[in-house]
């Protein structure tokens, strides 16, 4: 179990839907796959809309990951709290709305790494959260 960390959808997507990046794909499913993690009813909803438009798939199929992922992983409510923060970290830091609010959602788990393709790697946030480009080369 990996409770320490929170995934981004950009990270989920590349493993559950099928055309995606190959490399990408078998670097997701190895940081994924037999672990929990956090992640936030934005990440579920985001994947959802993925998994409906690029992965054509069923909306019995996606309501069986909305289960899997509420069974195997701690998820995280956006709440007034989470919208506040999120404020502050885009003011603070120039994120987005949206990757402010993943951000934000990843703070309050506790998590201590971000895994996400589309924000600074290596950024620190409050001295306690890391974002990781699990997909980066160096």
């Amino acid at each position: 179990m990996n409770e320490s960390a929170f995934i981004d959808s950009n990270v989920w997507i590349y493993l559950l839907v099928a055309g995606q990046d190959p490399q990408k794909r078998i670097t997701a499913r190895a940081l994924i796959e037999g672990k929990r993690f956090f992640i936030s009813t934005q990440v579920i909803g985001e994947v959802c809309v993925s998994l409906l438009r690029k992965g054509a798939m069923a909306e019995h199929e996606v309501r069986g990951s909305i289960s899997s992922f509420y069974r195997n992983h701690s998820v995280m409510t956006i709440d007034q709290q989470t919208l506040l923060s999120a404020s502050d970290l885009r003011i603070r830091h120039s994120l987005s709305f949206w990757d402010s609010l993943i951000v934000a959602s990843a703070l309050q788990s506790g998590a201590q790494i971000l895994y996400s393709e589309d924000m600074q790697h290596s950024l620190v946030v409050d001295g306690r959260l890391r974002i990781v480009n699990p997909f980066r080369q160096d």
